[in-house]
């Protein structure tokens, strides 16, 4: 059974950190994408992050980069996140989500995605 169970949400002021954790069981944790995604109060879920776990290669939303970055603990079968510069907009709920299997094709629909974690709530304050 495919689990992926999301850790490190939290509160934080504008221009503070926060790093997720999604750790993953229950399948072979190789060559296969895993992103975050997010949603907002009254917004679609959108795309955040993703890489592949075969080469490490990663994308980024626009309105993300320079500020966040996805990276993996292949040891663990964990992805992390971790934001940097947080702004208000951050504020959603951020879920972690496989692709398996997978090509190392790791596009930003959501719909591609067939495994999601509960999401971790991220709240950013002004």
């Amino acid at each position: 059974q495919v689990q992926l169970v999301e850790s490190g949400g939290g509160s934080v002021q504008a221009g503070g950190s926060l790093r997720l954790s999604c750790a993953a069981s229950g399948y072979t944790y190789n060559r296969n994408c895993m992103a975050w995604f997010r949603q907002a109060p009254g917004k679609e879920r959108e795309g955040v992050a993703r890489i592949y776990t075969g080469s490490g290669n990663t994308y980024y939303a626009d309105s993300v980069k320079g500020r966040f970055t996805i990276s993996q603990d292949k040891a663990n079968n964990t992805v992390n996140l971790m934001m940097n510069s947080l702004k208000p907009d951050d504020t959603a709920i951020y879920f972690c989500a496989a692709k398996w299997p997978s090509t190392a094709n790791c596009d930003s629909d959501l719909h591609e995605y067939n495994y999601w974690g509960q999401g971790t709530q991220v709240t950013v304050s002004s």
